[in-house]
Formats: structure tokens, sequence, C-alpha cells
């Protein structure tokens, strides 16, 4: 259960590959179109399917890491305690943060094994600037499984900044992990075991 929904949150994160003119496409349109085209990759690459760490982790900086806003994900994570922390700590959160989600959804990408998707129409307005784009992950023999975007538009482009797989935020589900490590050790102790736990699965991918 745990590799399903760690699979399902790289196909969540594979969906924001970089796009030529990327900030004048459609939200719902984006999503599709670069969905299919780096899934496609995927189940091409022997490398990746055979679980090359380093072209994983290049697949994941290159294609998803510059279509999402790493910043105010972590404040989502942190919550009240966004708040308290000073600029250096924000930035010190927000890098290991991201390097956490990289290296958890690396794991995931030799795990594709040809997954269909069903977009469902964006319900949303020409002028909107902030939308829910749907996507169902269908496989044979299971229950469509859900996967939300919240994507705010920005002078870059579209950028995501939650996301909820079968009605689980990926962002909050941190929040009171974050929250209890805060409460015990500060802020500086959370960044402590962030940084653990990144070296961690570093070592355990060489």
């Amino acid at each position: 259960m745990i590799r399903l929904f760690t699979a399902l949150l790289f196909f969540a994160l594979v969906q924001f590959a970089p796009r030529a003119l990327a900030e004048v496409t459609p939200p719902d349109e984006l999503v599709k179109t670069v969905t299919l085209e780096t899934l496609e990759i995927v189940s091409k690459d022997k490398d990746i399917q055979a679980g090359n760490v380093e072209k994983i982790i290049g697949l994941v900086e290159a294609k998803v890491l510059p279509h999402f806003n790493f910043d105010s994900m972590t404040a989502l994570a942190m919550g009240v305690n966004w708040r308290k922390a000073m600029p250096d700590h924000k930035a010190r959160l927000t890098k290991e943060f991201k390097t956490l989600l990289v290296r958890t959804y690396a794991s995931a990408i030799a795990s594709y094994r040809d997954e269909k998707f069903e977009f469902l129409p964006l319900r949303a307005k020409p002028t909107d600037t902030d939308v829910t784009v749907n996507v169902r992950v269908l496989k044979s023999g299971r229950q469509p499984i859900a996967i939300d975007y919240d994507m705010e538009k920005t002078a870059t482009g579209w950028k995501c900044y939650n996301m909820y797989v079968a009605g689980v935020s990926l962002v909050l589900n941190y929040r009171t992990e974050f929250a209890n490590e805060v409460r015990k050790s500060g802020i500086d102790g959370l960044i402590a075991v962030m940084e653990k736990k990144n070296k961690q699965l570093e070592a355990g991918t060489k």
C-alpha cells in the first residue's frame, strides 16, 4: 500500500514538467500533455525502469521542480510555525523539504507500469488564477484513484502549491509531523531531523 501511494505521488509530480510557453497554456491542457509525454519517456527508458538513481533524480529535477512553488508548499506544511521562523530558517526548511520530496518520489519512478489516466474537464473561468485540476489514475482491477492539484497562475506560469492523492494532501500530510518536532526541539531541531532523513535517503540510494 505504501509503495502504491508513493508511486501515485510520483505520477502527480511528473505532470508538471516544463513546456514551452507553459505560462499561457491552460492548466488542464498542460497537465494532460506533459503527463503523457513524460510517462512515455519513463516507459521507454530502461535505465529509469532499472532504478538508476542518478538518472531518476536528474529527471525529477529537470522535469518537475520548475513547476512547483516550494516556498508555498513548505509554508503550508509548517502551518503557524512558518511565521515563527527566521528568514534563514525558512530558506533551510524549504531546501530540506524540497530535497525530501525529490528523494521520496525518485524511488517511485521505476514502479510505473502503464497505468492509464483520465483527465477531467477543468471547472474554472478563463480569468481564474487559482484552480484545481482533477485527474484519475486507472488500473485494471482497482478503483480509480483521484489526484487533484491546486495550482496558481504566476508571472512565470502555472505553479502547483498543493496536491491531493485519494483525498490526502501531500503538503498537509507533513504538518502534524513537523509541528510535533517543533514542539519537541524547536525549528532548529526540525531542520536537523530533515537533514538527517535526507542523508539517510541519499545513502540508501547509493
